[in-house]
């Protein structure tokens, strides 16, 4: 095998490693919790414990690079929506994509998504799309499909609060959160209302070593 060869089969290794592996963490953090230890993820994944810490450093990195693998889903359906006609629909649309990635995976959301938040990668890829999610919302306010005082911001806030509405229903409805989105979005459209209080920041930022969330600047 040539070196060329030899680096080319190195690197689809290196990749199918990591696929592994993140698949195994998201399923043994979510059956088992946070503290699950390195080498539990390595043995379900198939590989030596030292190649988890090659690609992962620490846990935390581990837990980002899960989360960030749905923000990068969400990321995607945004840019794509953002050349919609309709812009209306078009962020119904990614409320409706966001809140199904969220149900869908309850124990992901529970276990891993809060320690996650802490990540800088992640906060980064927080505002990142927060500020796509603004374009989106942004058209839909000059189409007049929503109110002219709804953020971006309201729009990523409002996922996890739709998501955790229906939570109670979701296991024998896991759909339920339809209903709920659509109460939602009523009060988004615009109408003749008087101003919303407390308009958020652009961004969101960590409160709290807990993983709560809120609105910079508060």
């Amino acid at each position: 095998m040539t070196g060329r060869a030899a680096a080319v089969g190195s690197r689809a290794d290196s990749v199918r490693n990591r696929r592994l592996l993140l698949r195994a963490a998201t399923q043994a953090f979510a059956e088992c919790g946070v503290d699950v230890s390195m080498h539990t993820i390595a043995q379900r994944a198939g590989v030596a414990k030292g190649t988890v810490f090659r690609h992962f450093p620490t846990k935390d990195d581990l837990l980002a690079a899960i989360m960030m693998q749905l923000l990068d889903r969400l990321l995607e359906t945004a840019d794509r929506l953002l050349r919609a006609d309709d812009a209306g629909r078009a962020l119904k649309d990614f409320m409706g994509h966001g809140i199904g990635l969220l149900a869908a995976d309850r124990a992901f959301c529970d276990v891993i998504g809060r320690p996650s938040l802490q990540h800088a990668n992640v906060r980064e890829a927080i505002d990142r799309l927060c500020d796509t999610v603004e374009d989106l919302t942004a058209r839909a306010r000059e189409q007049d499909a929503v109110r002219a005082d709804i953020t971006g911001t309201d729009i990523v806030l409002l996922l996890g609060g739709i998501h955790q509405t229906a939570q109670p229903l979701l296991d024998r409805e896991p759909r339920a959160w339809e209903r709920f989105l659509e109460i939602a979005f009523d009060g988004l459209r615009a109408r003749d209302r008087e101003a919303l209080p407390h308009p958020p920041a652009a961004h969101l930022r960590m409160a709290d070593p807990s993983g709560v969330s809120a609105p910079s600047g508060s």
